[in-house]
């Protein structure tokens, strides 16, 4: 199955939580899962009680809140997840290391872009460097001690312009740091699993798995 390409609104309705798929707009009145919740009424669109879920239903939707946040597909999902299986310590906490850790998400933690498909682009086009070498592809995983940066002829256009501007607003997680006056990132450690805001429960991914 190819990458889904439709309103990605459409998929945190799916899941029935925001999953920021849309960065800053989704934290304003503009966002569509906020306005369509307010003109359902309490009990969800058109008045109707919300669905119920068996276990196997709970725990498909976690996985799948984990994906759409990261903009995964199935497969590398299952990759992602079968490294995570194989590695020492927990799975669950191991596999959400693994995806903050996706030079896209880095991006995006880093406040390059404003969400991790813009990230995803931004890589994809070519547009950063890891320890002074251009890589373009999203999954590939950061490690500390990596400096994360913009390609020297990227600097002058309109995205690091943009990423300036609204970079003082930017909450940097503890395992990276960044030089905010030229936006220069560096990966000081492993994620803190503790500071990883994307919601899924991540036992419950274990066990879709391990069933």
């Amino acid at each position: 199955m190819g990458r889904y390409i439709g309103p990605v609104c459409r998929l945190c309705r799916r899941v029935g939580e925001k999953l920021m798929l849309k960065g800053e707009r989704c934290e304003s009145a503009k966002c569509a899962i906020e306005k369509k919740a307010a003109a359902s009424g309490p009990r969800g669109r058109g008045g109707r009680r919300p669905p119920k879920y068996s276990d196997y239903g709970l725990r498909l939707r976690e996985k799948q809140k984990a994906r759409y946040s990261y903009g995964v597909l199935e497969r590398q999902f299952r990759r992602t997840f079968a490294e995570a299986e194989k590695a020492a310590g927990m799975t669950g906490e191991t596999l959400a290391q693994l995806l903050e850790r996706r030079l896209d998400n880095t991006v995006y933690r880093l406040g390059y872009a404003e969400s991790r498909s813009q990230a995803r682009q931004l890589v994809r086009h070519g547009h950063v460097m890891v320890n002074g070498r251009k890589v373009d592809i999203p999954s590939f995983i950061v490690k500390p001690g990596d400096a994360v940066t913009w390609k020297e002829s990227s600097v002058n256009k309109a995205l690091y312009n943009r990423a300036m501007e609204r970079i003082e607003a930017k909450v940097i997680p503890s395992w990276l740091s960044l030089d905010k006056t030229n936006l220069s990132g560096r990966v000081l450690s492993l994620p803190v699993v503790e500071e990883i805001t994307t919601k899924f429960d991540k036992k419950m991914v274990v066990e879709h798995y391990s069933r």
